[in-house]
């Protein structure tokens, strides 16, 4: 009983003391009996209390969505430029299965053939859902040797009552090959405008870099595949990046 007693004192201690504006170090004690202080209006659930943190609270909101938004354009901004670097990057040094553009023609007058070294090089043509064309290889595959060079052709068809806009993508399988397989003529990257049932004969020349053969990595390497998938150019459309497609 004694200890209850002074449990019961210490209650009535805070609401005399609330009664004349003054809470103290009580306020503990009677969130612990109970009494939570819900019904002082000079507490902390009290209304003007509640309406302080509504308001820290809104502010705070308002700086993280700020925050947010500002990641999320900054992010945009970044993945946007990726692309066409990647894409540039790539088309120099082969990443991803990327075939290498840009030789100059002193380099292919003066390359050397590797007569005993025979690749195959196979072709694949996709079109994404999206575009209504018909695009194929014109031949299913070729022969080459690494310092040879060598002409392709695919061919294209609108056959709808429309004009479309296509724009193409590609790759190179295995990977590794990517970096000797060298376009010196190809349409990929490059709108394609096709009128109504317009059919048109798309070049890739190419050739096999000789270092090929001294690569040991390439030793079991007979087979190369050159693939290409066309999509309807849209505006703001973002094609998948070369190699990973």
């Amino acid at each position: 009983m004694g200890l209850c007693a002074r449990g019961w004192a210490r209650v009535g201690l805070p609401v005399a003391r609330a009664e004349r504006g003054g809470w103290g170090p009580w306020r503990a004690g009677l969130r612990l009996h109970g009494n939570g202080g819900a019904a002082y209006p000079g507490g902390s659930t009290g209304p003007r209390w509640r309406r302080q943190r509504e308001e820290e609270w809104s502010r705070r909101n308002k700086t993280v969505l700020t925050y947010l938004a500002a990641g999320v354009v900054g992010m945009a901004g970044l993945s946007y430029a990726a692309v066409p670097l990647y894409r540039l990057y790539c088309q120099a040094t082969g990443l991803g299965g990327t075939a290498v553009a840009g030789h100059g023609s002193d380099q292919i007058e003066t390359m050397e053939p590797v007569k005993d070294r025979i690749i195959k090089v196979t072709f694949n043509a996709d079109v994404h859902a999206s575009l209504q064309w018909n695009f194929r290889p014109q031949q299913t595959e070729v022969y080459v040797v690494p310092g040879e060079t060598a002409l392709a052709f695919y061919k294209a068809k609108n056959p709808t009552d429309k004009p479309i806009i296509g724009i193409s993508t590609y790759n190179v399988v295995p990977f590794e090959a990517g970096q000797y397989f060298n376009k010196i003529q190809c349409f990929c990257f490059e709108e394609q405008r096709l009128n109504p049932h317009e059919e048109v004969d798309m070049p890739v020349f190419f050739f096999i870099d000789p270092e090929f053969a001294e690569d040991p990595r390439m030793a079991n390497v007979d087979l190369i595949t050159l693939s290409y998938t066309f999509f309807e150019a849209k505006e703001g459309q973002k094609l998948p990046l070369p190699g990973y497609n």
